[in-house]
């Protein structure tokens, strides 16, 4: 994002707002479990309703994007994400797993982390 840790921690400029407010367990194979449906669906309108001026969305991970765009496949979704600008940029969720992803595709990092940064610094510029 570009911005250092007193604007991130800085609730009256930044929410974090995930997709359940638990954490789900882990599968078979050691990976995290996705968040329950039942979550989003119980509370995640209310929260957002409760943010006035939301001007810039990050929808991290496939399950972000799913609830948000209602679309699947998060290669698809990222490498598109001019598409959804200003007020959404789709990013693959931050897991040591996807490193091998972000080397796969140079772009993430060539055009879209720039971007991030730029259109960040746009809305915190504008408050």
């Amino acid at each position: 994002m570009g911005i250092g840790s007193d604007i991130f921690y800085d609730t009256s400029r930044i929410a974090i707002v995930p997709m359940a407010f638990c954490f789900p367990g882990y599968d078979a194979k050691g990976a995290d479990l996705p968040p329950p449906a039942i979550c989003a669906k119980t509370w995640r309108d209310r929260v957002l309703n409760t943010l006035p001026n939301i001007r810039l969305t990050l929808l991290v991970g496939g399950h972000a994007m799913k609830w948000h765009l209602g679309k699947t496949g998060v290669t698809d979704i990222v490498s598109n994400w001019n598409d959804h600008l200003p007020h959404v940029i789709p990013l693959p969720h931050p897991s040591w797993r996807n490193t091998a992803w972000i080397k796969k595709h140079p772009w993430f990092e060539a055009d879209l982390l720039p971007a991030l940064r730029s259109r960040v610094q746009e809305v915190l510029d504008d408050n």
